[in-house]
Order: structure tokens, then sequence, then C-alpha cells
């Protein structure tokens, strides 16, 4: 340990952020990181616990506890706070594919099992790992690590989001040459599309996708596999398959009025925008636009709040997100102990610009839709609210929320954006391969195992282990490619 009594001395701090009304006015990352002798005495907060639930990584209560990477936490603070940040950097490559993403996208499962925070703020871990890579990066210590030897044998990947993306990395590093076949446009699938430019921005996403080709991987856009292609051509071409395809079947919300236009499921909103962005700086037009219109959101989550946050950039007259569920307590409750992950409520960035820009959070809790309301031309213009309250069933003994009568009211809408999740695999794709799914879609597999029903064809990440967290998709694709490595090997030492 460092400094034995730094979380004494010193008071967490973050990167700072710049303000909400003029964050909103641009795409770009809003973040600014503390300076590398301020992020040294971040560090030094550490203490080196003798049991490190941060690297911990396990299940406790339902939820994660800690970080499924198993990343040598309290070594890589230990490090900062020391100054060796090249060291650091040797250290958390050790464990880690891609910190640049999760040091600005994951909600930081090793905080929230962070000793110190069972009294006090955690460690500042998330951004002592974004100042480990990006101090890696500006002094050229991010080098591609093109394998000597090469095995002969090949792998075809299949969706290029993160656990896609990990899984090519490790198995081209293994030396098998790996082609990844994405079916947009661009590369990075939800890291690029699903989640905004404030958040992630898309040079950092390129960078690593250069080292990589520049390391041997190959990249192919514009091909749906299961449609373009088909799993007899990939099999004759390819010693393996890793289908990595993500939970693209959006939940929907059926109700009355729901063939309305101008609905549209999140994910396809954030695309258009992003493209956009990327393309022509949104000079194209070619987006769905939020300008002067009272926006409906459905759903809470990450993606419901980017939605908040993209709309009150493009200009919208009103934001208003429901979320089925009460309002989580402001503090733990004695039932959810450390080191459970906290279920507390959260004000995210997005909600923080719409209450700056419009008076009020935008949330609306236990509520929901029971009716669209259209327009001459067939548009959306309003929705029908409800209230819910919580109900047990007396069959199943589960809670249900359920509608409280009279309690309806119709609110203006001119856009809705569904953030209502996901259900799982697409079925196209899983019928092209001849995959045995489960009762929620998802890729089968044997447990803690990759390989499907159909020999030769793995599977990863979102797919398999349905709508998760970024880090978690990054596990699962280092485990897929593992097994894709013995598979091929008889053993493997990734």
């Amino acid at each position: 340990m460092g400094k034995p009594t730094g979380f004494l001395e010193y008071e967490r701090k973050g990167a700072v952020a710049q303000e909400p009304l003029e964050r909103i006015k641009h795409f770009n990352e809003f973040k600014k990181p503390l300076p590398l002798d301020e992020q040294r005495l971040q560090g030094a907060r550490c203490m080196e616990c003798g049991v490190p639930f941060c690297q911990y990584g396990q299940m406790l209560a339902g939820m994660a506890s800690g970080c499924p990477l198993h990343n040598l936490v309290p070594e890589t603070n230990d490090l900062v706070y020391r100054g060796k940040w090249q060291q650091a950097f040797e250290r958390l490559e050790k464990t880690h594919c891609f910190p640049e993403f999760t040091s600005r996208v994951c909600p930081a499962l090793c905080e929230a099992a962070c000793t110190c925070g069972l009294y006090e703020e955690p460690v500042a871990t998330k951004d002592n790992e974004r100042a480990i890579i990006e101090t890696a990066f500006e002094n050229g210590w991010v080098k591609p690590r093109i394998p000597k030897v090469r095995t002969g044998k090949s792998v075809a990947v299949i969706g290029s989001g993160p656990a896609g993306m990990a899984a090519a990395l490790q198995l081209n590093r293994r030396g098998h040459q790996v082609t990844v076949f994405e079916r947009e446009d661009r590369i990075g699938g939800l890291l690029r599309y699903g989640i905004p430019n404030m958040k992630l921005d898309k040079k950092v996403l390129d960078r690593r996708i250069a080292l990589m080709e520049e390391e041997g991987v190959v990249f192919k856009t514009g091909v749906d596999v299961g449609r373009d292609i088909s799993m007899k051509e990939l099999k004759k071409q390819f010693d393996r398959v890793i289908l990595a395809c993500g939970a693209s079947n959006p939940r929907d919300i059926k109700v009355e009025g729901r063939d309305s236009k101008n609905i549209f499921f999140a994910v396809d909103y954030l695309t258009s925008v992003t493209k956009s962005l990327l393309n022509s700086d949104l000079k194209d037009g070619a987006f769905v636009s939020a300008k002067g219109k009272d926006v409906l959101v459905i759903g809470g989550g990450d993606t419901g709040n980017d939605c908040v946050g993209t709309a009150v950039r493009l200009g919208a007259k009103s934001v208003t997100q429901l979320e089925m569920m009460p309002k989580m307590p402001d503090e733990r409750t004695e039932s959810n102990a450390w080191p459970q992950w906290p279920r507390v409520s959260k004000t995210d960035y997005g909600q923080e610009e719409a209450a700056a820009v419009f008076g009020h959070d935008p949330r609306i809790y236990q509520t929901t839709v029971t009716k669209f309301i259209k327009d001459d031309k067939g548009a959306v213009k309003a929705a029908e609210i409800v209230q819910l309250a919580p109900e047990k069933d007396k069959k199943t003994g589960r809670m249900n929320m359920v509608p409280v009568e009279g309690t309806q009211k119709v609110i203006p809408a001119q856009l809705v954006l569904i953030a209502a999740g996901f259900l799982g695999s697409q079925k196209y794709v899983t019928d092209a391969f001849g995959v045995s799914v489960n009762e929620r879609t998802n890729v089968k597999t044997k447990e803690d195992d990759f390989e499907t029903s159909v020999p030769g064809i793995f599977t990863a990440g979102d797919m398999h282990r349905g709508q998760s967290l970024v880090v978690w998709a990054i596990w699962e694709g280092k485990m897929a490619a593992k097994a894709v490595d013995t598979s091929l090997m008889g053993y493997t030492n990734l």
C-alpha cells in the first residue's frame, strides 16, 4: 500500500463535468479528467484491502459485486499513487482489453464494492483507469501486438460489439486468423451506435480498431450474416465461428395507437443521430429530429437516459421519461448491505440536463402508457398514461405493477422513444445457424460453456447472457476466445 492513511487524508475527487447548459450545445465528451498529479492522490485513497471485493466480480443477491474482469485494482491504484504510469498500464493490460471504453461507460462495479464506500466515498478507480490508459496512449506504450507465429487456424466473429471485439483481439494475438463481420456500415456495434458520442467519443473506438487491424484482425462491414452469407459458407471458410450479435430484439409497447408515426425504438433513434453526426455533423438531416417536439421516453436505465440527453441536445420542447418501477431509495437499505450492488436512486447526465433546461426532473415513476393518440395525419400527438401500484399475485406470490383506476391522464407527445430493454437474440440469425435458444431467446450453451448446440459454433456477449453491461460483454468475449482456442489447439494459454 502506497499510503496507509491516504483514505483519511484525501477526499474523493472525480473528473469535472461541464455545466449542463453548456454541454448540451455539443455532442462531445464533457468530463475533464483531473491533472495527473491530482489523480495520483486518488490512487493514494486505496487501502489495498485484505479481501478486495473491487476485483471479486461474482454475483451477490442477484447482482455483480466487483469487476467481472478481475482487474488487479489495488495494485493499479498503488502504481497510480506512485506515479508509475507505464507499470500501471502493463498491470491493467494483463486483465483488460479495452479500459478506454469501460473507463467511460461502465457503471463502475469495482467502486460499488470498494471498502471505502462502506462508510465514505469509494476510491475513484474508474477515473484512475482512464488516466492510466490515456497516459499510455499519449506516451506510445499501447503498441500493436502482432503475433510472431500463425497457427493456420481461422475464426469468424459475427458482430463487432465489445464481446466480438474482445474475442477477436484475444484469438488474433494467439495466432489464429480472425475475420469480424458487421452488418452496419462501421465497426463497433453497441459501442458505435448504441452509446452516444458525449459518453464515448468514436475517435476512441477508431483508435483501437486501427490497432487491431495493424495486429492482423480483418473487419468486414455491411455483411448481414444469415442473409448475405450462410452458415454453410462460413463453416467452409473458417474453422470456428463465434456469434456475438447482441440482444437485438427490443421490447415493444403493445397498446392502442402503437402504429402511429414518430414512435421509434431507442437504439434506432440513437443510431440515426450518431450516423448523421459522424457522416455530416448533423448537416444532412438524416436523423430522427426532436426539435420543437414534446418527447416521451418510455423506460429508465442507461438507454432511456441517453435518449433524454440526446433529445435535449436536439432542441426538444419538453422531455418526459416514464419508469414503471417505484423510485429507488436515496441511500442503501438494511436489506441491501455492502458489498452488494447499491440499489439506490441516481440522476444521470441526461436527467441533469433536462432538469437544467426545463426546471424539473423528467422522470415520472410508477407510470406507463395505455394509449397513443394520433393526429389527422396518423402521427402521434399525445399519450394516455396511468399510475401503477405494486400488487402481489395470489398464485405466484410475485409483486406486479398494476394500473390504478382513475389515474389516467393525457400528455402531449409528438415523438415517442421506447427504451424498455431487449428480449434476446434475433430469430433470423439463430435460425440461420440452427442453434438452440433458451426461454428468453438467448443462445443456449451448457453452464460456464460457450459452444452452442452446433459443434464449432460458439457464442458470447448479450446474445448469450442477455442484455447486460459492456464489461460483462468483454468478459464473455475473452471466455469465448479461450473456449475456441482450446477447441482448436487442445489447450489454451489465453
